[in-house]
């Protein structure tokens, strides 16, 4: 049940009866039209836009278009009061028997309760993390990686066909700069001791690369030909590291479907492919950029060069695909990458940036818009930095890592469940403050915490109602008498219990998992505040030895926020505790 749909269903009945009646004529645009749940209670249960919306369109005041609806809705059962308030909004009160009709909804389609199936088996592909694998994962990493695999969970959940894929970036300079930073630790593994002025990645996780580089090859690589080594190093290397970032994202709780290697695709001939499919389109050609502006500018030289046409799709500027000295710009292997999704027949594609690619976007966009003909779009989500803090004072770089905190680092000090919970308490385009002190504290303002302990706290008064022989299966718990549930604050649990469709489809249409976090944590902070009234009043007791048909449906209740809890959790892949240590 969708309370909010439901509601949505009866407006737009009335708005075919006030068509028909002549009031308004037909074809109205209807898409603005919003169901919400006002944020003071003193506005109903909910309200809606649709008279201010379509006032104008239908030339009539929207004051007296609501009026209309207040009148059709007058013999509505499942409504209390229709009220008219402000310019033209329409505030409802509905009847506790639509509210209790929430509770059996959610026990009797259990976790599945709220979810729609839009995605319709289209096969998407969803790109996140991506890092070079230069290094360990930090935690900007991390960020995205979390949202990423949250996001494929929702669509996952909604009927998409997802494909969780790592984009590896394992050509070009970096690489080789990590490969002789490798063979250095190499000759240190062998008793040559170099300076560490030479090392371009100093950190301490090419310790082990350059101990099983001895274990591989003994000390044969130190006579070999220095290109011929550099190679060898270089695959020994980037393979290594991929499984270093294969075993962190795992005990992140992330396991990526497809791993798409850069080097891969110049060795197959993807980037000139890719190139050529836009040279036939008419899409390249030889141009001169105009200066960038601002800045001084002293290396921008005036020259001739291939460029895509990439203001034709919406980007502020022309792109050049090859360098000065004919090699490819990091663009072109981006355009090969996207050019291959496209030829995997993907229906949607989503891409994950950091915020240090917020640049990249809209050339992005163009090319996919231009590789399809236009047929396809890119939807692409920044995550913003995150600020680690711990004691009230931001966090130190690793040794580990050699100039940031790891995700490794975060896993050991605070666990997955606390990261990918705490990682997603703010929407992914907005910065992000993580406290180590927050995350492992076992407090209210420990969101994970709080939602888990809800959670165990309802395990544990389930417990007991099956110590008193209380039948609590959700079958017989669907049946009980849901009006004894008259108190306010047990009408706005269940109240917010009906939000959970609308909450669900929000964040999986407009790819924002974060709103779950917030409802979780919203839904747990009622239960736990109704529990803290059952110790100070008895009658709010959950668990009632004077009246058994109120216990009953009071559990109904208290096991249908538990479904609830339960079903978000999973999409945040956090397993519910049954008991807190």
């Amino acid at each position: 049940m969708d309370a909010l749909a439901i509601l949505r269903d009866k407006i737009m009945a009335v708005l075919g009866t006030l068509e028909r009646q002549g009031i308004i004529s037909s074809g109205l645009d209807r898409s603005s039209i919003a169901i919400e749940t006002p944020k003071d209670g003193a506005f109903g249960d909910l309200s809606s836009n649709v008279a201010m919306v379509l006032s104008k369109q239908a030339k009539r005041n929207p004051r007296e278009l609501a009026k209309y609806f207040v009148d059709q809705f007058a013999n509505d059962s499942s409504i209390e009061t229709v009220e008219v308030a402000g310019p033209g909004f329409l505030n409802f009160k509905l009847k506790n028997d639509f509210w209790n009709k929430v509770v059996v909804s959610i026990l009797d389609e259990g976790i599945s309760f709220g979810v729609k199936q839009v995605g319709n088996n289209k096969s998407v592909n969803v790109e996140f993390v991506s890092a070079n694998p230069t290094g360990p994962l930090h935690v900007g990493h991390t960020r995205g990686a979390v949202f990423g695999d949250v996001l494929a969970n929702l669509l996952e959940v909604a009927g998409y066909n997802v494909t969780r894929e790592y984009y590896v970036n394992d050509a070009g300079s970096q690489i080789d700069s990590l490969a002789r930073s490798a063979f250095l630790r190499y000759q240190e593994s062998l008793g040559i001791f170099i300076g560490d002025e030479q090392n371009e990645y100093p950190g301490d996780y090419l310790k082990k690369i350059g101990d099983s580089l001895k274990e591989e090859y003994g000390d044969l690589l130190i006579s070999e030909d220095e290109s011929f080594r550099l190679k060898k190093i270089k695959h020994f290397t980037v393979a290594k590291m991929l499984d270093s970032i294969k075993k962190d994202l795992s005990d992140l709780g992330i396991v990526m479907d497809s791993f798409v290697s850069e080097s891969d695709l110049y060795a197959e001939g993807k980037v000139e492919e890719s190139i050529n499919h836009l040279r036939d389109l008419g899409l390249i050609y030889k141009g001169v950029l105009a200066k960038p502006k601002g800045g001084s500018n002293q290396d921008w030289l005036e020259r001739e060069q291939e460029l895509f046409k990439s203001t034709l799709f919406g980007d502020d500027t022309d792109r050049p695909i090859k360098k000065v000295d004919g090699s490819w710009t990091y663009f072109a292997p981006d355009i090969a990458y996207h050019y291959d999704k496209l030829c995997r027949e993907y229906d949607e594609i989503i891409d994950i940036f950091g915020a240090d690619h917020s640049g990249y976007t809209s050339r992005m966009k163009a090319v996919v818009r231009a590789l399809s003909k236009g047929e396809k779009d890119l939807t692409v989500r920044l995550c913003q930095l995150v600020k680690l803090y711990k004691n009230g004072k931001p966090v130190k770089m690793s040794k580990r890592a050699g100039s940031y905190v790891t995700l490794r680092d975060l896993l050991d000090e605070v666990g997955k469940d606390a990261i990918r919970f705490l990682l997603l308490m703010r929407k992914n385009d907005a910065p992000l403050e993580f406290d180590f002190n927050k995350a492992i504290e076992q407090t209210r303002e420990n969101p994970v915490f709080y939602v888990q302990y809800a959670n165990a706290r309802i395990c544990s008064i389930i417990k007991r109602a099956k110590e008193e022989n209380i039948d609590v299966s959700d079958s017989l718990l669907s049946k009980a008498d849901l009006s004894l549930l008259g108190n306010e604050n047990e009408l706005q649990t269940i109240r917010k219990l009906a939000e959970w469709p609308t909450i669900l489809t929000k964040a999986t249409t407009r790819c924002e998992p974060h709103r779950i976090a917030f409802y979780l944590f919203e839904t747990a902070q009622l239960f736990h505040s109704l529990q803290s009234l059952g110790k100070i009043n008895h009658d709010l007791k959950f668990l009632r030895n004077d009246d058994l048909k109120l216990t009953v449906a009071r559990l109904a209740m208290v096991r249908s926020i538990q479904l609830v809890i339960q079903s978000g959790l999973k999409i945040f892949g956090i397993k519910p505790m049954d008991e807190m240590l």
